[in-house]
């Protein structure tokens, strides 16, 4: 590592040290409070590194993009290194208590690293074979997934109304909310209710969100909402014919051989799954079940939460976007479609793409990351990071509310190894011959 991958991880250490806040009212004021710690965050590298300059934007298909295929093994070296430097100290800070991180193009993956353990009680070390709640990276690996094949097929109109397809999704104004208002979290639903508690079964759960009047019109404002992921996935069930997880397994995962990723995962798995949060409201420690109470209200399978992962398959599905929507033989979707769906809607209402998010500056994305690049996180301490241009990505796959979602620490983790991969790998090609004579 260098001088300023050295202060990097020196101002993401101070970062960690400070106080940490209760994350219990979702989902808007946990959202400030990571704006605030990543914003803060931003300011300290900032002061220490400089201005960074950004590469434009380039086409999926990378024709004229930056392209980090055949890296030198002394810049994976300076990778790992980084990665392992970054990963430890944040589990030293008790960031979560364990983690792993996969960083690779659309061929292979760079760099592998596990980090910590499955729990902080004695246990194994995680690998890119351990199985992580997804949580809301379901809606982007899983839900946006389906919508896109359904798009793609001419199975559904973005544009038409979300009442074509679910007939009971009535209310003021209710009318008027299409596809794409709820893949842009732009509906005009709320963030959230508590179904679990308002409820008594996944039927009466799916009807009450499907029920759920607006906040506000749809179009006026941006609200990440994962009552509309869950009106996303009936539609992927009702269009479709088949169940949320069954049309997945068939027509996403299985494809792609992303043999460790599914909903419920049996109890034979339990050794694999690294624990979340001890539930107050269930009274245990949850391992092998979803976290997230809506989605187990639901029964388990839902579109906003509740798919189990590894780093190997999210791993498979990153090369398969970054192949333009196949992998291996199996096409998923095209890149046309990846195009549009990734993509930002209206810029100047957000930085939302269809289902995905993109880089702002103050995101998980970090300072580095810039458009075409999207991304996703996910609650339990997951997120995942795709540039096109680069031919990149960046997945940390960890159990961060083991054992209580008041440690937000994970925000700045995430920034932090987007910021020290982008730059070690910039450098890496900047510094090529090859490379600087064929651009």
């Amino acid at each position: 590592m260098n001088l300023q991958d050295v202060c990097a991880i020196r101002t993401f250490t101070a970062l960690m040290t400070s106080p940490v806040h209760s994350e219990r009212a979702r989902p808007v004021a946990r959202r400030a409070g990571r704006l605030a710690r990543v914003t803060g965050f931003a300011a300290a590298v900032a002061a220490c590194l400089g201005a960074a300059t950004v590469s434009p934007a380039q086409s999926l298909d990378g024709a004229a993009g930056t392209r980090l295929r055949g890296i030198a093994p002394a810049s994976v070296a300076i990778l790992r290194d980084s990665v392992r430097a970054l990963l430890d100290k944040a589990r030293t800070d008790s960031a979560f208590p364990g983690g792993v991180a996969v960083i690779g193009n659309r061929d292979s993956v760079f760099v592998e690293y596990g980090v910590g353990s499955l729990d902080w009680a004695p246990s194994s070390r995680p690998d890119d074979n351990t199985l992580w709640d997804m949580a809301s990276l379901t809606k982007v690996v899983g839900l946006t997934t389906a919508m896109m094949q359904l798009s793609e097929a001419g199975k559904v109109d973005l544009d038409a109304p979300v009442q074509r397809y679910v007939k009971e999704f009535r209310g003021p104004n209710k009318e008027r909310v299409t596809l794409r208002h709820l893949l842009t979290h732009s509906s005009g639903l709320p963030a959230w209710r508590p179904l679990y508690k308002e409820t008594d079964s996944p039927a009466a759960a799916r009807a009450l969100a499907v029920a759920t009047a607006l906040d506000t019109l749809p179009g006026i404002r941006m609200v990440y909402s994962d009552l509309g992921a869950i009106i996303l996935g009936i539609i992927v069930e009702r269009v479709s014919g088949e169940t949320l997880d069954g049309y997945l397994s068939r027509h996403v995962f299985g494809p792609l051989r992303m043999t460790s990723t599914m909903y419920r995962p049996g109890r034979n798995l339990l050794p694999r799954i690294a624990p979340t949060e001890y539930d107050p409201w269930r009274q245990r420690h949850i391992r092998g079940e979803v976290h997230d109470e809506n989605a187990f209200a639901l029964g388990g399978v839902s579109g906003h939460a509740g798919l189990f992962s590894t780093g190997h398959d999210v791993a498979r599905f990153c090369r398969m976007y970054l192949n333009g929507g196949t992998l291996d033989g199996a096409r998923i979707v095209s890149g046309a479609t990846i195009r549009r769906f990734t993509a930002v809607q209206d810029s100047m209402f957000s930085n939302r793409a269809l289902g995905w998010e993109t880089p702002n500056g103050t995101n998980s994305a970090g300072h580095l990351l810039a458009r075409p690049a999207f991304g996703h996180t996910g609650f339990t301490g997951t997120s995942i990071w795709v540039d096109p241009s680069r031919d990149l990505f960046v997945i940390l796959l960890t159990n961060r509310v083991n054992p209580t979602r008041q440690n937000l620490r994970i925000g700045a983790v995430r920034t932090a190894l987007a910021d020290v991969v982008v730059r070690v790998l910039d450098r890496s090609t900047a510094s090529s011959p090859s490379r600087s004579s064929s651009r």
